[in-house]
This record gives structure tokens, sequence and C-alpha cells, in this order.
């Protein structure tokens, strides 16, 4: 990649709209626009103030192209960190595409997926990990999503990961001067004192790598599974949840064979909801193909919404119960939902009964049909994600990548701690300190590779 080449891009989504915008970068980029630009004042864009916008025409040989809106950047005040123009032009895709080729027929050329924001990171406009921040920005669907890529973007993660950093320098470089200095025995680092900081950092790392399991259902979803027996209403509360008729619902059993997902935002998080196949004993090969499926979505699932029919009162349950409790992980929440409330006079009984069964799980009673108490099952949703103990100022990492490094990292001061407390020389700690900032370089960008750029930039859109 030729970063002094001029790169030009559409930047809004494809297809026909009422306007559309063409980014142009680098050096030069300004006196090519003014090659194909006129303006009816008679103006110079190279020789107009930053940040300005100017009124104008596209011309091709004498034909008016288009009547443009042109925003222009001076370096290094603009989003690459280069010198930068933006063409607002009507919708037309013709127009987009005639536009482009003009561009392109003139001396830029065309941008590669993620080019603009590489070169903001090269340019130091920003680090890596902010880089990655900008695409979790655009494909954010929730208020949840949104508000960790633009803590990420502003730099709260960096943030946090240039405390770090600074902390371990302090101490490799404490030790690295008693090496210098050894044989005149003399003690340059407190070993109370830097164990002391070894264990602040180690307890950081940890908070960092346990925040990814939030992180990481945040950004993709919440995954709920609904399950239990045959025509409980499971796939009645899956429409009623997604407000619309997703899932075919019959008073016959065993309707649902195949597991049905769909997302939708509740309260700004996002939630994958799974319908599955109702559980129970049939010969049916296809049916118990879908139960199978049923149990594995159990254990991939971060909340569990455990289905009965109240007009069943708590006939079976226990069996359909403990079935579903040997598929829960660990961290996996269950909630008990009582459903057809509406077709039921006796709401306590079988709810004392199958309390009984429980260890202490929710237990609310609904009516899908009715939508009675949907709002508290959606709350109670909600609640078990925990969004409103989050802040603007909390780091969540929600980035495969960012998540292994810190866990090798942690395990390098791991290994920094316990070298510490037993007395290790200094030279085998300053070794696994250098491993930990390696690592928190990669997260950065301080220490990278062109394949590890490609691979992130590759995800990216063209025109960002």
């Amino acid at each position: 990649m030729n970063t002094s080449d001029i790169i030009c891009a559409i930047s809004t989504p494809p297809g026909m709209g009422a306007i559309a915008v063409i980014r142009l970068s680098g050096e030069g980029c300004i006196a090519l626009v003014e090659r194909i630009y006129k303006s009816p004042a008679g103006k110079q864009l190279q020789e107009a103030a930053a940040n300005t916008v100017h009124f104008g025409r596209i011309m091709e040989k004498g034909e008016i192209v288009d009547e443009v809106l042109v925003t222009i950047f001076h370096a290094p005040h603009s989003f690459t960190g280069e010198e930068s123009v933006e063409i607002a032009c009507h919708g037309s895709v013709y127009i987009q595409q005639r536009l482009l080729k003009l561009l392109i027929d003139t001396g830029a050329r065309l941008a590669t997926p993620g080019e603009f924001t590489q070169r903001a990171f090269l340019n130091g406009k920003m680090d890596l990990s902010q880089a990655e921040a900008v695409a979790d920005l655009i494909a954010s669907s929730s208020a949840a999503s949104h508000r960790m890529a633009i803590n990420q973007m502003k730099g709260g993660f960096s943030a946090e990961l240039m405390k770090l950093r600074a902390e371990l320098l302090r101490i490799t470089s404490l030790l690295e001067l008693e090496l210098d200095f050894s044989e005149e025995d003399v003690e340059f680092a407190d070993r109370s004192e830097l164990l002391r900081l070894a264990g602040n950092i180690e307890a950081l790392l940890e908070r960092l790598c346990r925040s990814f399991s939030l992180g990481n259902v945040i950004k993709n979803g919440v995954p709920v599974a609904i399950v239990g027996n045959t025509n409980v209403g499971k796939s009645t509360l899956l429409n009623a949840l997604l407000q619309e008729e997703k899932a075919i619902v019959s008073d016959i059993a065993g309707t649902t064979r195949d597991v049905i997902e769909d997302t939708v935002s509740l309260n700004g998080i996002t939630f994958r909801f799974i319908d599955t196949a109702g559980i129970r004993t049939t010969s049916d090969e296809i049916e118990n193909m879908g139960i199978e499926r049923t149990f594995s979505k159990i254990s991939q699932a971060s909340i569990v919404l455990l289905l009965t029919d109240l007009q069943r009162g708590a006939e079976s349950f226990e069996e359909y119960y403990c079935e579903v409790k040997k598929h829960l992980t660990d961290t996996a929440k269950l909630i008990i939902v009582l459903n057809k409330t509406d077709q039921v006079e006796d709401l306590l009984t079988p709810q004392e009964t199958i309390r009984l069964f429980t260890s202490g799980e929710q237990i609310i009673p609904i009516s899908a049909r009715t939508g009675f108490n949907l709002e508290v099952l959606i709350h109670e949703l909600t609640d078990v994600v925990n969004l409103n103990e989050l802040n603007s100022s909390d780091v969540i990492v929600n980035n495969v990548r960012h998540y292994e490094a810190l866990l090798h990292a942690l395990s390098a001061i791991q290994r920094v701690h316990s070298g510490l407390q037993s007395d290790l020389s200094g030279e085998f700690i300053s070794q696994d300190i250098r491993e930990c900032l390696h690592y928190l370089g990669e997260i950065t960008g301080e220490i990278t590779t062109d394949e590890v750029l490609g691979n992130i930039f590759e995800r990216f859109c063209i025109g960002k």
C-alpha cells in the first residue's frame, strides 16, 4: 500500500439516497478536486481557509456532472491527519459512480477497505485500539454497544493501558538499574513496593479480562434460550418479544423442530432470542435432532427462560427443570416463566409447588398471548446484564484480539509477581516484564506487523 497516493471512496451507504459523500485523502487532493470543480463566484479551493464548505459544480469536458458542496481539511487537522476533501453530491447511483470515475481518471485511486482509518493510525491520530473502535461504532446496533465503542474511541481503554505500561516501565527500570550496579551490591528497588505494584497490575489485568464476557455479549447480543415442554408458548413468547410473527404458532405438539433466532434491542441492550424445540420423549427422528439442538443452545446461552404451562400445573416440571439445569453453564442465568396466566384462575398453587423444586431462581408469571407481565420479564432480562452499573468511564473489553493479548500479559505479570515473592533475580523478572509490555503494545499498535494491520483493516467498509 502506497500511503503517498491520493485515495478516494464513497463513504455513504451503497444505493440511492438524498445525498452521497465522496471522501479523498492525501497530499494534493485539494488541487486534484480543483481540476474538476468550478465555483460560481470564481473562488479557488486551494486558497480557501481550512474546515470550510464551498458550493460549486463538478465539470467534465465542459458538461455539468452535478452541483456539490465541497469541504476541505488541511493537514494535520483532519480524520486521517492528511489533507482531505469531502464532496457531498446528489444521491443518484449514476452520479456517484461517474464522480468516482472522474476522480480516478484525474489521478486518485480507489481506497482499500479501512484505508482512511489506517492512515489515521499511521499518522498518529489514534492508536490501534481506537481505530478498531471506529469499526465497532459503525456496527453498533444498541445503546450499550454504542457506549462501549465511543468510550474506546475516546481513548478510555488506551488510557488504562498507558497507566499499566508506565508502572511496568518503572519496575523494570529500577530492576535493571540494580543489575548495572550488581558488583557494588546496591539496591535501588524496594521489593515490597514492587510486589505491591505488580499485584495492582495483575488485579487490573484480571478485571479487564473478566470484562470480556460482558463486552462480548453487549457487542454481539445477549444469547437467550427459550426452552420448555411442547406447547407451553415458547414461539408465542418469541413473537411477543420481537413484536412480529417470526415463529409459527400451533396447537400441534412439536411444531418447532429447529432453532429459530432473531435479535431485538430492549432498553438499549441487544438480545439474541433463540426459540427451541420442545423437550419431550418422542420417536420422531427429526424432532429428536431438534431437541438435541435445544440442549446445545442451553449450554451456549447467557440467559435461559424455562417456560411451563400453568394449565398443566406443576406436573412433570421437576423432570424438565433438572434436564435443563444439567446443560446450564456456571455463569448462565435461569429464569422460570409461568405462561398462560390468562387461562387459569389459580396462580399461587402451581407457583408455590414449582418453587419447592427450584434452587431460588426468579419465577415470573406471564401471558405471552395477552402481554401480561412482559414488561416485568424484560426488566429482569436487562437487569441480568446490569448495564445500569456501567458508566461512561468504565472500560469493557469486547475485542477478541485484545482479550488474547491481555491473557498473555496477565500470564507474564503473574510470573513477575511470583518471581518477586520468591526473590528471583531481577534479570529474569525484567524479562517477564518486557514480555508483558510487548503484549500491551500489541493492543495499542506500538508493536505490530503489516499482517496484523491487514487483518484488522480489511474488515472495515470501503470509505472508512
